[in-house]
């Protein structure tokens, strides 16, 4: 067996191939695995945000009426009372859409500890080239 101070520059060579294809293998796995965490992420989003909209519905159809009689108790009609309740609605239901469509945003969903990983393991590459 030979020692580490005298092996030779094709058996080092060929061990720093064999280590980079091991951590090649080994940031495969962490990017599948963050990507994995990533899906997972994304399904939960919007799951609660059908969960949501599905209970919010009745309840906004109830809180609609309401406010469009009380509009009509105060003097308005009823042609306007509705388009007032509906339109309060309408900016409600944009600004969920906009929150939950930027929990699914690709800066959100990127796997960044992969990407840090792999520009560590190309310095790394580059010094044991060099």
């Amino acid at each position: 067996m030979t020692s580490r101070t005298d092996r030779s520059i094709p058996e080092l060579f060929s061990d720093a191939v064999g280590q980079l294809a091991k951590l090649i293998g080994n940031e495969f796995a962490l990017a599948r695995a963050e990507l994995s965490e990533k899906a997972g992420q994304a399904g939960r989003a919007a799951a609660m945000m059908g969960a949501g909209a599905v209970i919010m519905i009745p309840a906004l159809v109830l809180l609609l009426f309401a406010a469009a009689a009380a509009l009509i108790q105060g003097g308005f009609s009823e042609p306007i009372a509705y388009l007032i309740a509906g339109g309060g609605a309408a900016v409600l239901s944009i600004a969920l859409i906009v929150v939950g469509l930027n929990r699914l945003s690709g800066d959100a969903l990127a796997p960044n500890v992969m990407i840090e990983e792999v520009e560590r393991d190309k310095a790394a590459a580059r010094e044991m080239v060099r």
